[in-house]
């Protein structure tokens, strides 16, 4: 197999760490719009004589660049590693190249435009299944949706309706962590950009009679109860893929996805949006040599510092994970199925913070899947169309492992 991954920041330059142990894959080239960026990032594994990996420069919104880059270095497939705003340029380029292609965050929603809290417009992810048949004719695979949340939360999903569940009522997605930063008030262990996409969107729930409807930002707060010392975490419907994925292809009476996000987090969150500075749309400023043209939220995200740089100031855990409730033999049955890593170990492990390892580590299992021919297919498919055991079997062969807490 041979690989293009687009985008070294934090999460891209982890999957080069956690590649590198790996040997399923032939060649990985490590392409950034930032040069210094992608040969950081592949320096670093090549300093131990792994030679697999090249770095490479790419703007990931130039559609015939990057189809003309993996033509070039004859690639197999390509690894989104950037911010959903590139996710279809990346996705149309791995078609037009004959690639598979696979990412960890889907297309880009839009709110209806009268009833937004009420009844979605365009959904996370519309765009890319609207050129299902396309792959399909083409016989290629787009796997979306496959990072940690997206992706293992879809995968622990399908596990439950595969081998724990007859029927289930809910699939619920619950993400806390107990997570501190030193030396800052406020510091997004995750892209700021990325946070304030799905967090201030319209949140998308899906019923069985309902089907998918949306609901106002940070509603219905409940305490989730996570594993392994985190413990009780205060948490809020956001916008998240997998209430989009799980019900394509799990039966289940309610999707849902609740971050644990605080009260202070949510705090300046809806001070963002109060100002204006969570819109993408540029506005004018006054600079130096005359008017600028600026995103506030790219403003935003350049005053705050990056998260891959805060794993030596960061403690605690993180954990990912899908509680679900239903029938199993006649009788009701709740389990939480979860994924814990603690920041002191994937910094001496890998030298990167748990956020970005964590979901980092979900896609090259997945590639390995997909060289090895245990996951196959064509068309647009997320993680629940998959056998779930290889997954989990070879997470836990990664060294490490998930969990199962039966209520």
């Amino acid at each position: 197999m041979r690989v293009l991954l687009v985008g070294a920041g934090g999460v891209g330059t982890a999957i080069t760490r956690i590649a590198a142990r790996r040997e399923f894959f032939e060649a990985m080239v490590v392409a950034d719009h930032d040069p210094a960026r992608a040969e950081a990032a592949v320096a670093t594994v090549s300093a131990a004589g792994d030679r697999r990996f090249t770095a490479a420069r790419v703007d990931a919104s130039d559609e015939a660049a990057v189809t003309a880059l993996l033509t070039a270095h004859r690639c197999d497939v390509l690894l989104n590693a950037t911010d959903p705003r590139f996710v279809m340029p990346l996705f149309r380029a791995a078609l037009a190249a004959g690639a598979d292609y696979l990412d960890m965050a889907m297309s880009l929603s839009r709110p209806h435009p009268e009833r937004p809290y009420e009844e979605c417009g365009v959904k996370l992810g519309d765009a890319q299944f609207e050129r299902a048949a396309e792959w399909e004719s083409a016989g290629r695979l787009a796997l979306v949706g496959m990072g940690v949340e997206p992706g293992l939360s879809d995968v622990f999903a399908r596990y439950a309706a595969d081998e724990l569940f007859d029927t289930i009522d809910e699939l619920g997605v619950r993400d806390g962590a107990n997570l501190t930063v030193d030396g800052y008030d406020f510091a997004p262990s995750f892209s700021i950009w990325t946070t304030i996409e799905e967090c201030l969107n319209p949140p998308v729930v899906y019923e069985e009679d309902r089907g998918w409807f949306t609901t106002a930002p940070f509603s219905e707060p409940e305490v989730f109860d996570f594993p392994e010392g985190i413990g009780p975490v205060s948490c809020v419907n956001v916008e998240h893929e997998e209430a989009l994925l799980m019900p394509r292809w799990v039966d289940a009476r309610r999707v849902t996805f609740k971050y644990g996000l605080g009260e202070e987090f949510i705090g300046t969150l809806k001070t963002l949006h109060q100002l204006g500075l969570d819109r993408t749309r540029a506005v004018t400023v006054a600079g130096q040599d005359g008017p600028v043209r600026v995103s506030p939220r790219d403003v935003v995200a350049a005053c705050l510092p990056d998260p891959a740089a805060l794993g030596e100031r960061m403690h605690g855990k993180t954990c990912a994970g899908t509680w679900v409730t239903g029938t199993r033999d006649g009788r009701a049955r709740e389990v939480y199925l979860y994924h814990v890593v603690d920041n002191q170990w994937s910094m001496r492990e890998y030298g990167s913070q748990a956020v970005v390892w964590q979901t980092a580590v979900n896609p090259v299992v997945a590639l390995e899947l997909m060289a090895s021919g245990a996951w196959t297919g064509t068309g647009v498919l997320g993680p629940e169309a998959f056998a779930p055991r290889p997954f989990l079997d070879l997470l836990t062969g990664y060294g490490s492992p998930w969990g199962i807490r039966e209520s």
